[in-house]
């Protein structure tokens, strides 16, 4: 196994913290919000307010579970429509009441099925990626596992990006990759390494901003080890956005992304 696939396996572990027990040891008072208003409440995305230190927080995130009666519960961590437009429900009532908003992704990507076609998959997470960019608040997002496709990208279009260290974002799984690319699901390990998917990889190429650290043990037997460092990112972090206008905040986060194409041109 090459350390890319070792990654994606410690991301994949079930055993991995979840959204909830992130928020559980990073912030205060959390009061979960439920439901998209429109359809039904989806147990993949979890959400509601918060309090880090004396900062109001919105905090929303993707959810998966650590045996089977769990993941059943929250779809195994993939999101269906009214998913994310519960994080959008969420999202604006924080532009509302000017909160910034902390986003947690895990997911091997957006619930595929017939359902969630039917019912606007396609255009729910559309509307996540066009709302954030022009959210007028701050807004943090930070990879704490598996970082699959649009399904992920819709929780992520943010301030600043942040990930740990076992953490891995892409367009796709690996197993995808080389079924579509070779027809050969048994060159996993040659896509992972293709596909510059780490933690490292992203950092080089300025799709995330920093990288927390894990314990060697793991991270499920010492979290603390790394939402101590989540935390203090946030105190540094949170009071230099609050602080920029909101062209200056909405200014930046264009710059951000459109950066992209500029380290694609060269």
């Amino acid at each position: 196994m090459n350390e890319t696939m070792r990654k994606v396996a410690i991301a994949r572990k079930i055993e991995r913290p979840n959204t909830i027990e992130f928020i559980k040891a990073i912030f205060d008072d959390f009061l979960e919000f439920h439901g998209d208003r429109l359809y039904a409440d989806d147990g993949a995305v979890v959400g509601g307010i918060a309090r880090f230190e004396d900062i109001p927080v919105t905090v929303v995130g993707i959810q998966k579970g650590h045996d089977l009666d769990e993941n059943v519960k929250c779809n195994f961590g993939q999101p269906e429509p009214e998913g994310y437009r519960k994080a959008l429900r969420l999202m604006k009532q924080a532009e509302k009441f000017k909160r910034p908003v902390i986003t947690f992704i895990n997911t091997a990507g957006a619930y595929p099925g017939i359902e969630a076609e039917e019912r606007g998959q396609g255009e729910a997470i559309a509307r996540n990626l066009k709302e954030m960019s022009n959210l007028k608040t701050p807004i943090i997002s930070i990879f704490t596992g598996e970082g699959g496709s649009g399904g992920a990208l819709a929780l992520a279009v943010a301030d600043t990006v942040w990930m740990l260290e076992n953490g891995m974002f892409s367009v796709l799984s690996p197993e995808g990759f080389a079924s579509i690319l070779w027809r050969d699901p048994s060159r996993v390990e040659e896509a992972a390494a293709l596909m510059k998917m780490t933690a490292k990889d992203l950092m080089r190429d300025h799709v995330i901003d920093k990288i927390f650290s894990e314990p060697k043990e793991g991270i499920e037997n010492n979290l603390k080890f790394t939402t101590e460092q989540i935390k203090n990112a946030l105190r540094e972090t949170l009071p230099k956005l609050r602080s920029l206008s909101i062209d200056g905040l909405l200014g930046r986060r264009y710059n951000r992304f459109r950066q992209y194409g500029e380290f694609i041109e060269d």
